[in-house]
């Protein structure tokens, strides 16, 4: 997939919301911390590509402590922040992870106000919207179509159409949270709205079927292919994934892991490791096992982001 063989110092835009998190523990405590599924990417994708990328983040917060601290951890990981509006009087998501003794997950949310909600509907956005079309790639999510509403999706894809007539390249993690939406139906439309404009689809088995009822993996791949997406990635939790380029179809088992801590971010961690591994240069069967590596990795601790010192080398 040519858009996405190695460049030289890449510029990526990594569109969507990140939320204030809180960890509850069996005896009911909780931790804070900040996470979101392309924020996450986000995160994970500037560790790998260091110095060798420029990652930016598109989003809205607002003027408040959280947010201030938000912007203070992105820095930190090296992302870059030009791109984030700062609401005045507006305030960040919030959500919970409750874990069970398998490793799963239950979400509890609180963010029908957040800023980002507005992230392209300010007088500000139209620069911010304008100059995506100066990157290398633009990755954004379904979580992210969802939280931005009618307008703010509207605006997205004019921009994903403009940015890919100057070259760039589009990345799409479907993420598919029902309770985001007033009907599957709308989802489903916005979905195959912006489908047309993506050249890598990153897709998490379970919430195609949830939202397309698809049968099997070759209903969904046959679908991605006729709406033009020329790369897609099947990711199947502890299975192996499967993956069509080019005309090419493969699978790349997943790593074996003994005990499962916290599924959090998985699909997240594998997203930025694939798309890592593509940029460098990588063959999509090479970017399907950086992925399962660090998704392997990530599992295994508590929480959205692993602590630097496991990142793998």
């Amino acid at each position: 997939m040519s858009q996405l063989i190695r460049h030289n110092h890449p510029k990526v835009a990594l569109i969507g919301e990140c939320m204030i998190e809180l960890q509850q523990h069996a005896t009911g405590s909780l931790n804070q911390s900040f996470g979101g599924d392309t924020l996450n990417t986000a995160v994970y994708l500037s560790r790998i590509l260091g110095s060798a990328a420029q990652i930016d983040y598109v989003t809205a917060l607002g003027d408040d402590s959280f947010s201030d601290a938000m912007c203070k951890v992105w820095s930190e990981e090296g992302i870059g922040l030009s791109k984030v509006q700062r609401l005045p009087g507006r305030l960040p998501g919030l959500y919970c992870i409750q874990t069970d003794a398998d490793g799963e997950r239950r979400f509890l949310y609180w963010r029908n106000e957040a800023a980002v909600r507005d992230c392209f509907t300010t007088p500000a956005a139209e620069p911010i919207l304008a100059s995506l079309a100066e990157y290398d790639v633009l990755y954004f999510s379904g979580i992210t179509l969802a939280v931005l509403g009618e307008v703010g999706r509207a605006r997205l894809l004019s921009a994903l159409g403009d940015a890919r007539d100057r070259g760039a390249c589009v990345v799409f993690d479907n993420n598919y949270r029902p309770r985001l939406w007033r009907s599957v139906e709308q989802a489903q439309q916005a979905y195959r709205a912006v489908m047309h404009e993506v050249d890598l689809a990153l897709l998490t088995e379970d919430d195609e079927q949830a939202l397309f009822g698809f049968t099997d993996t070759e209903q969904l791949l046959s679908t991605y292919r006729a709406m033009g997406v020329r790369e897609v990635v099947v990711k199947r939790g502890a299975q192996s994934c499967r993956v069509e380029s080019m005309g090419t179809r493969f699978e790349v088992a997943a790593h074996v892991v003994r005990r499962v801590v916290d599924t959090t971010a998985a699909g997240d961690s594998f997203s930025a490791a694939y798309l890592a591994r593509r940029l460098r240069g990588g063959s999509p069967r090479e970017a399907a096992e950086a992925g399962h590596r660090l998704a392997s990795l990530v599992i295994q601790h508590p929480g959205a982001l692993i602590p630097r010192s496991v990142m793998p080398g």
